[in-house]
């Protein structure tokens, strides 16, 4: 019996000792076949990044700002992560080439265990359209009381010569050029920086103020949307708005308007040559004085558009 007991034990033990270890694969990493890039940022970056994989497709795509930083053949990477226990040719600190027609570099991700993933990544130079010098066209405005019973029009500012000063009018500012150049670039892809607003050839701005009407009235808390002379900007991109700041901390906030046709509420509509700052107005309705330009300059002015022209 004895014997047969020890025969038990022996056997079992050498079963056991056969057996793999269940705990084994995770403890020498032999199960870790992950070759991910987790995130990615590069100093000069706009925005997140958009890291996409498909199988054995794997991409980022990021856009740089290349104005301030216009040597790509040492683009620094700021931060990097890829999977647990593998590894990368590159780490954070180091730099990529996109010096190239495609403005492409590749990281191969080795995972602990397999063969390694190229991933592709894909630059896209930042390019703030707002840069530049701007040529003042005109001025628009859209207004007036009851635009269903035809009390609204939308009027060139400078057609009505007679509603302004004759030294001050709103013509004086059709030779005015804006000249805006590049602060900065947020974290989230917003820009901002300086603009100038040139008084032109006869050194003159508007003053906007009402003179079809005795007592005459300053109504520059409509019209006066950009700063004479200097000022700042910011463009919000997920708001589409272009915000002027002025030198006593007031702003005013407008929309970029690209070329094309404006339709507005009643039917009416107008055409923007190139392109515009949009500013939506709040006036009041005045229905004693609906169908006159006092009606639509001054009480229930709706939109105001600064037509501008970009320099080549």
């Amino acid at each position: 019996m004895k014997l047969f007991k020890l025969f038990v034990i022996l056997t079992l033990a050498n079963l056991y000792a056969c057996q793999k270890d269940p705990m084994s694969e995770i403890t020498d990493g032999k199960w870790n076949k992950e070759r991910n890039i987790i995130s990615i940022a590069f100093d000069g970056q706009v925005g997140q990044a958009v890291i996409a994989r498909t199988g054995n497709v794997a991409t980022v795509s990021f856009t740089y700002n290349t104005i301030g930083n216009p040597n790509l053949t040492a683009v620094k990477i700021s931060s990097f992560e890829i999977s647990y226990g593998a590894n990368a040719p590159v780490t954070a600190g180091q730099t990529l080439n996109f010096d190239n027609p495609n403005k492409t570099a590749v990281i191969s991700v080795t995972p602990a265990n397999g063969d390694p993933l190229e991933w592709v990544l894909k630059m896209t130079p930042f390019n703030e359209t707002i840069l530049g010098i701007w040529d003042i066209t005109g001025l628009y405005i859209y207004g007036g009381t009851g635009p269903t019973y035809g009390g609204s029009a939308v009027i060139k500012m400078s057609d009505k010569p007679w509603c302004w000063p004759t030294t001050e009018g709103p013509d004086k500012e059709q030779d005015n050029y804006l000249t805006f150049t590049l602060g900065g670039i947020t974290a989230d892809g917003n820009t901002f920086g300086n603009i100038v607003n040139n008084a032109g050839a006869d050194g003159k701005y508007a003053n906007f103020i009402y003179i079809a009407k005795t007592p005459n009235i300053d109504v520059n808390n409509f019209y006066r949307t950009i700063p004479k002379g200097d000022g700042t900007w910011t463009r919000n991109y997920a708001a589409g708005t272009v915000t002027f700041k002025f030198p006593d901390g007031t702003t005013k906030v407008s929309a970029f308007t690209n070329a094309g046709t404006v339709d507005l509420a009643d039917g009416k509509s107008r055409v923007i040559a190139n392109n515009a700052f949009t500013f939506t107005l709040y006036g009041v309705d005045d229905w004693g004085n609906i169908y006159n330009d006092f009606d639509k300059f001054v009480k229930n002015p709706r939109r105001y558009w600064v037509d501008v022209k970009k320099r080549p």
